[in-house]
């Protein structure tokens, strides 16, 4: 089984050097950040299972590091951190934060919470645990996808794509918000969207023999993704969605 990510993001060297081995004793996978600048870029690019942060950080406040990510990142944050104003807790708290831990720390007391945070994270994912569209299912447990019960190959980053769109089925979803869900802030443009979209496409058209008309039909049937606007964005749907020009039937 594959060890929980835990990011630490802690500007303090003998608390990296304190949590860093008793969080890998209690298995976990352990990062470590200094900054809220590269605590963004680790979140966005490694998408740890759970964050660590402390508030008092050299380059930005903790909580705008927490307000940030939170427009991108789903995983529980637990505040660590020695600032103890009831007004600092709330704070933190309203902007997303699943927990707050005062130092100093009992490190029994902070796998604990650790721990409820992932329970009652993986409790509210279960809500949606699979889209089902017209034979399209992707199931986001176990991050597969099947059309017509057989599996469709995607590589991660195409997963999380079509995963941003089943999950907003049938609403368009903007470039900004495909970015900010799968590559985090520190996606550059469209054109990665773009390839996320074709690729998936492509490897079918070689995987399957060709027939003529083949190209547009599996493109409808099998995603049935448009581009609704040049500079706007897109949406998932299945077959009767779109008109034989590919454009949206509302």
């Amino acid at each position: 089984m594959t060890a929980c990510r835990v990011l630490v993001v802690d500007d303090e060297p003998q608390i990296q050097r304190f949590l860093g081995p008793a969080l890998g004793a209690a298995g976990y996978d352990v990062m470590q950040a200094a900054t809220g600048g590269e605590a963004l870029r680790l979140i966005a690019t490694k998408a740890p299972d759970v964050v660590v942060l402390d508030l008092g950080l050299p380059d930005m406040d903790g909580k705008d590091v927490l307000r940030d990510a939170r427009n991108f990142c789903s995983a529980p944050i637990v505040v660590l951190s020695a600032r103890d104003r009831e007004a600092e807790k709330i704070a933190a708290l309203d902007l997303g934060a699943d927990d707050y831990v005062e130092k100093p720390f009992a490190i029994g007391e902070l796998l604990a919470r650790l721990r409820a945070a992932l329970r009652h994270r993986a409790g509210a994912a279960s809500k949606a645990e699979r889209v089902e569209i017209e034979g399209l299912v992707v199931d986001f447990v176990k991050r597969r996808v099947t059309k017509n019960g057989a599996p469709v190959k995607l590589t991660p980053r195409e997963y999380e794509v079509l995963s941003a769109l089943a999950r907003h089925a049938g609403r368009v979803v903007t470039h900004g918000q495909i970015l900010t869900a799968v590559w985090g802030p520190c996606a550059q443009g469209r054109h990665a969207i773009s390839q996320g979209l074709r690729r998936p496409i492509a490897r079918q058209d070689r995987e399957r023999p060709r027939r003529p008309d083949d190209h547009q039909d599996r493109i409808r049937d099998w995603l049935s993704l448009r581009r609704v606007s040049r500079n706007w964005g897109a949406r998932l749907a299945i077959g009767s969605a779109f008109d034989n020009r590919g454009r949206p039937v509302a």
